[in-house]
């Protein structure tokens, strides 16, 4: 445990805030910003990878862009007395995870992870499972279909070895010639996303097929029940293995352990 959390500072009537630093870029590192944003006894920087280039405005300083590693990170700590680290990124952001526990154990920085629950296939679901985005072109399989990927923008090149299909693609970000195919319509949009809504894009798109990731969360979990709804298949990538660390399941429940010295 760093001095500051031996002594107690990250309550209440803290004699000076305690510098936390959040990984973020999802619902739940916003959600605990803002929780914390305005706090005397708290001192937030969020810390977003810059893969998105228009970020919602957040109510705490933000910085954007890599730390250069574990080492990058750790050396990060030290120069902004960091003296507790939150991990809030995406579920499959696996590498920047594995860096901040690096990190945040050479420096002895308390470390918690927010770790949202996998969705569960509930009857109705049609899934077949996939351990990544590259293994899912294959099973798609031969004869042509309208797909509807929602994976992201930095994987989408994965699926030009099929350009049979028809892709309809939704990001966040601008696709570009990620994926050079004959038949593509992309669309930017961001979450959360309604059950009509889902339902009404797949029916109208003629969607035969989701391709997904296992994100777990309530912001896009509706295109899997549109997808139970409507008898479409779902191919979705199983996320990737993670630290084993201290966790959470959301926000909400990050308050204590920061309320009680970054300790359960």
């Amino acid at each position: 445990m760093t001095k500051a959390t031996d002594q107690g500072r990250s309550g209440l009537g803290s004699a000076r805030p305690l510098k936390i630093l959040i990984l973020g870029g999802t619902t739940e590192a916003s959600a605990l910003a803002a929780r914390l944003a305005g706090r005397p006894d708290f001192a937030v920087t969020l810390s977003l990878a810059g893969r998105t280039t228009a970020p919602r405005p957040e109510p705490v300083p933000t910085r954007i862009g890599g730390f250069g590693g574990a080492d990058g990170l750790a050396q990060w700590l030290v120069v902004h007395a960091v003296e507790a680290v939150i991990d809030a990124t995406h579920p499959f952001a696996a590498r920047i995870s594995a860096n901040a526990v690096a990190a945040c154990r050479a420096r002895a920085v308390p470390f918690l992870a927010i770790r949202r629950p996998c969705w569960k296939q509930q009857p109705g679901d049609d899934w077949t499972e996939s351990e990544s985005v590259a293994a899912c072109v294959p099973l798609l399989g031969i004869r042509p279909k309208r797909v509807f990927l929602t994976i992201g923008r930095q994987e989408l090149s994965v699926f030009a070895c099929a350009p049979q299909h028809a892709y309809v693609v939704r990001t966040i970000e601008p696709v570009g010639d990620a994926l050079p195919v004959p038949r593509v319509e992309v669309f930017r949009a961001r979450g959360p996303f309604t059950l009509d809504d889902e339902t009404t894009l797949m029916r109208e798109a003629g969607i035969e097929v989701l391709v997904t990731k296992n994100s777990g969360g309530a912001a896009t979990y509706p295109k899997i029940e549109a997808a139970r709804r409507l008898g479409i298949p779902v191919i979705i990538v199983q996320p990737p293995a993670l630290p084993d660390v201290p966790s959470v399941p959301d926000a909400e429940s990050a308050l204590p352990w920061l309320e009680n010295g970054c300790r359960f």
